[in-house]
């Protein structure tokens, strides 16, 4: 098993002994242990196909293990019903993607509104407002996505991300598509995801400037876990 070597964290994801394998006899993930801890950020890093996308989805419950398990939050992922995994994933989980997936006909207030609706959280629009002020943006809250820099649109997701204040965030690849500024402004929000909600983020990355802001840097090769390293000081 891989800890997180971070005395004083406690783990939010227990992947164990994981291998996941599709149609063709394709083995992404090949006996993945590793322990993720909340109130950091875990860098997953690695060619494309190592494995690390995979990991990925399996740590937000958007796939599922062929063998070995995953825990979130203490539950077995593959022991859930859809009804359960719909509550885990609205209550437990917040994603950012590399493509920002906001809707275009919505406001950025109204997209980031919109997990509450969904949840029928009361006083949604409020916590709304007050989230897309958190990531800088609370002039910005009547723009549609195609009035705002790419920038902007991905610190929108960031803020829907984080609107129910999810235990863990998922992250794809979320400087992909941003310059360098923009990209490190959003990977200042997610390391305060980590500080100020105690949340975990796993993000999966390429970006060197996203590796030196993990607490742990997880290296993957061919569906295994070559090393887990500490980061940054803490």
């Amino acid at each position: 098993m891989h800890p997180t070597n971070l005395p004083g964290y406690v783990s939010a994801i227990s992947v164990r002994n994981v291998t996941r394998s599709y149609d063709g006899g394709v083995e992404a993930l090949r006996g993945v242990s590793i322990e993720i801890a909340g109130g950091c950020v875990t860098a997953l890093l690695g060619r494309s196909g190592c494995g690390k996308t995979t990991l990925l989805n399996l740590c937000g419950a958007m796939d599922f293990p062929s063998k070995g398990e995953v825990l979130i939050a203490g539950q077995a992922t593959t022991s859930l019903d859809d009804t359960k995994l719909t509550a885990l994933r609205r209550g437990t989980i917040g994603f950012v993607f590399q493509s920002f997936q906001l809707l275009p006909s919505l406001t950025a207030l109204e997209n980031v509104e919109l997990p509450l609706l969904l949840a029928g959280t009361k006083g949604s629009e409020a916590r709304a407002r007050e989230i897309l002020s958190w990531v800088g943006l609370a002039e910005k809250e009547e723009s549609l996505p195609f009035q705002l820099s790419g920038g902007q649109m991905q610190r929108v997701a960031v803020a829907r991300a984080l609107v129910h204040e999810p235990k863990l965030l998922i992250a794809d690849e979320p400087t992909g598509n941003l310059d360098t500024v923009s990209g490190d402004q959003v990977l200042a929000l997610l390391r305060r995801a980590a500080d100020e909600f105690g949340a975990a983020v796993v993000m999966a990355t390429h970006s060197a400037e996203a590796a030196a802001m993990a607490d742990i840097r997880v290296r993957m090769r061919d569906g295994l876990i070559q090393g887990v390293e500490q980061g940054r000081q803490q």
